[in-house]
């Protein structure tokens, strides 16, 4: 099965200039998710999350269809007893029925076929386990930086693969297959000097697709004016994303489990 494949040229970019996720989103995931729980990350990319799981979990399981992504994964992430990882697709995962307590997909689930991900969701989950699903929208800049920056988005956006519509949604009108669980509105955000902001600009698969199109680089383009508007390039800056979580926990048991017992515990029929 193939997949979208937008990141394992940009694997080393990637690993080195993505921002962290928010204690306050672990947290949500830690009061529905025990700590015993083995965790399925699937689409784990480089390590963003992974790190954050296995600190909370039992053990994590990693994995992502990039081999390039899973290199810069072991080499970003020490090693790790209550980690491993593998080469494997979302929708053909090697895991046993009701074999995880939690599945947690960092900024990857509009990349999966999802109506085979969420069957796979509904064969290794446990019952009563959870299904995680975030994403993070666009830097919100606030500033004055916001008209360069605008300035960028506008070359790289027609250059975005259709998921990404997905993200700029929230991951909204999916066929999600259990029931959501409250979450909170979140924030993610990030200190970073300029060099900082000019590689995740860079590490964009928009971007790439823009230099490749193209031939020019167009965090370049506006480098300049990017760079006049920020000053000093070592002063830092707070970044701020938008973060979007899903909380969906699977029933404790089956539908037909529950018809079955309902009809073993009705009344004989009289006659």
């Amino acid at each position: 099965m193939s997949f979208h494949d937008h990141f394992s040229a940009l694997a080393k970019a990637y690993a080195a200039s993505r921002p962290t996720y928010p204690e306050v989103m672990y947290e949500a995931i830690s009061r529905v998710v025990p700590a015993s729980a083995r965790v399925w990350e699937p689409g784990c990319g480089s390590g963003q999350a992974t790190l954050g799981l296995a600190e909370r979990f039992a053990h994590v399981y990693a994995t992502d269809p990039s081999a390039a992504l899973i290199e810069r994964h072991a080499a970003v992430l020490a090693p790790r007893a209550n980690v491993s990882v593998a080469v494997e697709q979302a929708e053909t995962p090697s895991l046993a029925d009701n074999s995880v307590g939690l599945i947690a997909v960092a900024q990857a689930l509009h990349w999966f076929n999802r109506p085979r991900f969420f069957a796979e969701c509904e064969r290794v989950l446990q019952p009563g386990g959870i299904l995680a699903a975030w994403t993070y929208q666009d830097i919100v800049f606030s500033d004055d930086l916001a008209d360069v920056a605008e300035a960028v988005r506008d070359d790289i956006d027609p250059y975005w693969p259709p998921q990404r519509n997905d993200v700029d949604v929230g991951y909204v009108g999916y066929a999600w297959p259990f029931e959501p669980l409250p979450v909170p509105a979140m924030w993610m955000s990030a200190e970073w000097n300029l060099p900082q902001l000019v590689e995740y600009f860079a590490s964009l698969s928009a971007s790439a697709c823009f230099l490749a199109a193209t031939g020019r680089d167009p965090v370049e383009i506006h480098g300049p004016e990017l760079a006049a508007a920020w000053g000093d390039p070592q002063r830092v800056r707070t970044m701020r994303w938008p973060l979007v979580l899903h909380l969906r926990r699977k029933p404790e048991q089956s539908d037909a489990a529950e018809e079955a017992g309902a009809s073993n515990d009705a009344p004989p029929a009289s006659g």
